[in-house]
């Protein structure tokens, strides 16, 4: 080896000790700054905070502590036209260079000799990215250009720690933070806060002539910004695109296609989804130290439920809010999420989430009842239930539409929501057992100043949230079982068993299959099991709804409880329901399958059992009926009742007219018959009753059976076939009747529809007098009905009126 190469290797080597060295003087006496290392804590306070939906879709940002927006992403989260453009335009030789490039330097400082002025900056990525980290930059308007001086010594102090960045760093860790921290003008910074800004999209997804954009955008932000700016934009744009297209890294067809798209963006503004569930996952992150909180939200579908909200908001009074859930019944994804309709309208207390609120649920717990009186065995699909005026100890409830229909089924009680069938239910299995069934399954009911559960449990006596009723119906259409509601996929996947397979099948029929004249999902073509309820003043409608695919439920009213009048499940809650349905989209409509447990059967009223099992004259009608483990339970005892719906008539020897024990004369026999319940026999035409029930009486005889369920009440104050009109000049007719021989009290019916209760008198006082008012004209029928099932009734006509 010659003298002179090896002087060359000796000071080579003392040049790399001496740069070592100083490399090590330089960590120790200016450190990295914290904020350089990646996953530091010293981190978290600047880092604003995003929410994302399932496909990666901003819901929400939060600005850091230095009110910069910020999307953290990695390298493999951003287009590969991004990074090439990014490094051929920047640095070409950002891959091999030590953090400076010597020959980029020398040239910037030829040219700045010649020209007297500064050309170009020979400053590499890493360069920038040591320029980004200074301090003296964190509190600027962060610029490339402008964010540290020219100087001399601030040339130097980047360009040491741009090696010492290198020193420690890999080169991906290195183009990553620049990823995350070059400024995009204004508070944005990072290349996918600025995709998501200015083009309204992830920045894995750009374009040739979107990537240029970005890529040019970080050396003068506030001059560029393509929402203030779109021709300088534009023209910084396409000096990218000649660049790459010298370089031969594009080809000319790419870059002229790309030099065809304008450059356009709306005004930076903050583009909201689901705010009030990102809110919610932003605390859950912030406990967790996330700044990217991903959740199962399906984007599409919620920009769609959120627009369907916003159409109906046009139909409500002004403090009137809404909130709206969509779960996926296979693993209890959230998939849309709406705790407000409007999250602008502070006079719809928008910031109140009311997925969350807790609220009367009205009726919307009367599937779970049918279902859990069919598990055990107390009823089947077609089960006669009476629908008449009643009082349980002290409570009488009414149906929504204060009428009574008498003799209904258990799916007719269901369909209609009527109040009194579905009391009767739950008094005999039990108030405190059916709460706990549900609390098992995550419903949890809180009644009034932590009251035990009581019977107006069934009609909204106590209060829960739209995500746990929306989780307990999922059990109709997953065989039984409910799931909670999962938020993100971190979330464990909750099944309970709420109901069986087979009860969730006969009540996911009745609830699809029909309802009432009108009802808002015949005409869909979607099959829908669906239910409304409104609590008590009007204060809160809602609508349940389940798919094959999904559940679904709805809230409206006022969060601060204040009633709605006019407002309630049926006309409000379920066109909207059917309304989100519609925006849901065409389904693949599984095959249904009935369970093994499920069987259809005839059965016979009164006594509820199978035909096969009812002699012919006792089966005074004939239903299908879905029946659970082939069991056919008999109609329910009647509550108080001497004797059961099956009882024996005393005929003349003939049987053809029917005798007491005082008048039997010789022959006289006792034959079977069966009855409707006491509390039914309003409604019961002479044609529905047994045949021996309609035989005449014998002349002569007497009792206390004789007149039937009518004969110890009597109405006074108005006579049979009586003409009412009113007085001339008056506009109604007001009349005082009384009933005798009543026991207990007496539930005035007009046409079926409940016109006053009146309490039993105390022993001291006749009975107050009950005020009848008719509101139309035209023959009607007034019926008084006392505790024990006796009635009596009279027909009358109006004209005048």
């Amino acid at each position: 080896m010659s003298l002179m190469r090896w002087a060359r290797r000796r000071r080579a080597w003392w040049g790399l000790a001496v740069l070592v060295l100083a490399l090590l003087g330089l960590d120790r006496l200016f450190p990295l700054p914290a904020a350089a290392w990646p996953d530091s804590p010293a981190r978290r306070p600047l880092e604003a905070v995003v929410v994302l939906a399932e496909d990666g879709t901003p819901l929400r940002y939060w600005p850091g502590a230095d009110g910069a927006m910020r999307h953290r992403v990695t390298l493999e989260q951003v287009s590969p036209l991004y990074v090439e453009a990014l490094l051929r335009y920047e640095d070409r030789a950002f891959w091999w260079h030590p953090g400076i490039n010597p020959a980029a330097l020398a040239r910037a400082a030829w040219q700045w000799m010649r020209a007297g002025q500064v050309v170009s900056g020979g400053s590499t990525l890493t360069m920038q990215v040591a320029r980004l980290l200074d301090p003296e930059c964190a509190d600027r308007q962060r610029n490339l250009q402008t964010c540290a001086t020219r100087s001399f010594g601030a040339k130097m102090r980047q360009m040491l720690r741009a090696l010492q960045l290198e020193w420690h760093l890999s080169k991906r860790e290195i183009l990553t933070l620049y990823l995350n921290e070059a400024p995009m003008g204004g508070m944005v910074e990072g290349v996918e806060m600025a995709a998501q800004s200015y083009l309204g999209k992830s920045a894995r997804d750009l374009s040739h002539a979107e990537a240029a954009l970005l890529a040019a955008l970080p050396q003068s932000p506030s001059r560029l910004r393509p929402d203030r700016h779109p021709a300088q934009a534009q023209a910084a744009r396409d000096k990218v695109l000649d660049r790459l297209a010298s370089q031969g890294a594009w080809s000319s067809a790419q870059v002229q296609d790309a030099k065809l798209e304008k450059v356009f963006a709306p005004p930076l503004r903050s583009r909201v989804l689901a705010p009030l569930l990102a809110e919610r996952l932003r605390q859950r992150g912030l406990k967790a130290g996330q700044t990217v909180v991903p959740s199962l939200l399906d984007a599409g579908l919620q920009q769609r439920l959120e627009q369907v909200l916003m159409d109906r908001l046009n139909t409500l009074p002004e403090q009137v809010s809404i909130a709206a859930l969509i779960v996926d019944n296979r693993d209890g994804a959230v998939r849309a999420y709406a705790g407000s309709a409007d999250f602008s309208d502070m006079k719809r207390a928008a910031h109140v989430d009311m997925v969350r609120g807790l609220r009367s649920p009205g009726s919307t717990l009367k599937p779970f009842l049918y279902a859990m009186a069919l598990d055990q065995g107390l009823v089947h699909s077609e089960s006669l239930l009476v629908d008449a005026p009643q009082n349980f100890g002290g409570y009488a409830p009414g149906n929504f539409q204060a009428d009574f229909s008498g003799p209904v089924s258990l799916s007719e009680a269901l369909q209609r929501s009527l109040n009194v069938p579905a009391v009767d239910l739950l008094e005999r299995i039990g108030p405190e057992r059916f709460a706990a069934r549900l609390r098992g399954a995550g419903l949890r009911l809180r009644m009034p100043a932590n009251a035990a559960p009581n019977l107006s449990l069934i009609l909204g006596g106590g209060s829960t949230r739209l995500e746990e009723l929306v989780g307990a119906y999922t059990a109709l259409a997953r065989g039984g079982q409910s799931l909670q509601p999962r938020l993100q996929a971190q979330d464990p996947l909750r099944e309970t068993r709420l109901m069986s397979e087979g009860a969730a099948f006969i009540v996911r029929e009745i609830l699809e299959n029909g309802g009432q004249p009108g009802a808002p999902f015949r005409e869909s073509e979607a099959r829908i099991a669906w239910k409304t309820g409104t609590s008590f003043g009007f204060r809160d409608a809602w609508a349940l709804g389940v798919t094959d695919r999904y559940t679904l439920g709805v809230w409206m009213g006022r969060p601060d409880g204040t009633p709605n009048p006019g407002h309630f499940g049926a006309n409000s809650a379920a066109p909207l329901l059917r309304d989100l349905a519609a925006a849901i989209g065409p389904q693949q409509l599984a095959p249904r399958r009935q369970p093994a447990s499920v069987q259809a059967a005839r059965i016979c009223w009164p006594l509820g059992r199978l035909t096969s099992s009812t002699p012919s004259d006792q089966c005074l009608q004939q239903r299908t009926a879905w029946l659970l483990d082939g069991a056919a339970p008999p109609t329910l005892p009647e509550r108080g009742a001497g004797q059961g719906l099956e009882f024996s008539v005393l005929v003349d020897a003939g049987g053809r007219v029917r005798v007491s024990s005082d008048c039997a004369g010789e022959g006289a026999r006792s034959a079977p018959a069966v009855r409707w319940p006491q509390l039914l026999q309003p409604w019961i035409e002479d044609a529905q009753r047994h045949p021996l029930e309609q035989l005449p009486w014998k002349a002569g005889c007497k009792g206390e059976a004789q007149g039937g369920p009518s004969a110890r009440l009597r109405i006074v104050g108005l006579e049979p076939g009586t003409v009412l009109r009113p007085t001339p000049g008056q506009q109604h007719i007001r009349l005082p009747l009384q009933v005798l021989g009543a026991q207990g009290a007496v539930a005035w019916l007009l046409d079926g529809q409940l016109l006053a209760w009146q309490e039993a008198p105390d022993g001291r006082a006749r009975r107050a007098p009950v005020l009848l008012q008719p509101q139309r004209n035209g023959e009607q029928q007034l019926t008084a009905l006392d505790a024990q099932g006796h009635y009596a009734r009279l027909r009358f006509s109006v004209q005048g009126l």
